[in-house]
């Protein structure tokens, strides 16, 4: 479900986890697993990419309505981990967003340092108005920080996805990018920023993200046992269940 490769000072850590890197229980206790390797290894930093026309597709949602009510009591505990992992990961990490990222897929990608996104057709956003869920507190908290203020609302309220270029006039990547320049710029980017003294880098990181880390976990004590009983009722699943056949039907 994960390939780490390394480059360097630089691992690449390339999501392969079937049709879209929809985002399961599996799946998630990959990445968490991964991240950590990451985080104890050599590498100087990381990127983080996916395969084909996908980045990130969100959450899995036929594996959630399937589950039941005890697996989403399973897997949201844990998505928000991986989550809290990459806001905190000490060495620098640059997204290099190969095609689309959506709701969760999109929260991989604003978790990093540096986002940069291949030109082309793909379509940027965060869908979980319109799925018929409720942001949990470190997703929420991800994209208000990384996110400009003015577009904050536009992007979590609506529910929209964009193309590339306005992906990047809204604030959601940093560069564009030729598709077959991608992963060599993100190297580029990646060996850029571990040159800065590891120690100074950490600090600075940890520093700017502080309010970040602070209001998650803070709204997260309050919230969490009531997120996870939401996301998990039948009027949820049942928007999800929608929403995926919705979309499958469009896709067909």
């Amino acid at each position: 479900m994960v390939n780490l490769e390394e480059r360097g000072i630089v691992t690449i850590l390339r999501m392969v986890a079937g049709k879209g890197n929809a985002l399961n229980l599996e799946f998630a206790s990959a990445l968490a697993d991964a991240v950590e390797e990451l985080e104890s290894g050599p590498a100087k930093a990381a990127i983080i990419t996916g395969k084909g026309s996908v980045f990130g597709a969100g959450v899995d949602l036929p594996a959630m309505v399937e589950g039941g009510p005890d697996y989403v009591r399973r897997f949201l505990p844990l998505l928000q981990r991986v989550f809290e992992r990459l806001v905190q990961f000490p060495k620098p990490v640059v997204a290099a967003v190969n095609g689309h990222a959506i709701a969760g897929g999109a929260i991989l990608m604003l978790t990093c340092d540096q986002r940069l996104l291949a030109r082309g057709t793909a379509r940027i956003g965060l869908t979980e108005v319109r799925v018929g869920v409720e942001f949990p507190a470190w997703p929420l908290e991800i994209v208000r920080f990384a996110t400009p203020p003015h577009h904050f609302p536009t992007l979590v309220c609506t529910g929209r996805t964009f193309q590339p270029e306005e992906a990047l006039a809204r604030g959601l990547v940093d560069e564009l990018v030729e598709p077959e320049r991608l992963i060599d710029r993100a190297c580029e980017v990646a060996e850029e920023m571990a040159a800065i003294p590891a120690a100074a880098f950490t600090a600075t990181k940890r520093s700017v993200r502080r309010p970040l880390i602070e209001a998650a976990r803070r709204q997260a004590a309050l919230e969490e046992t009531v997120m996870i009983e939401k996301w998990s009722s039948p009027e949820v699943l049942r928007n999800m269940a929608e929403f995926a056949a919705r979309t499958i039907g469009r896709r067909s």
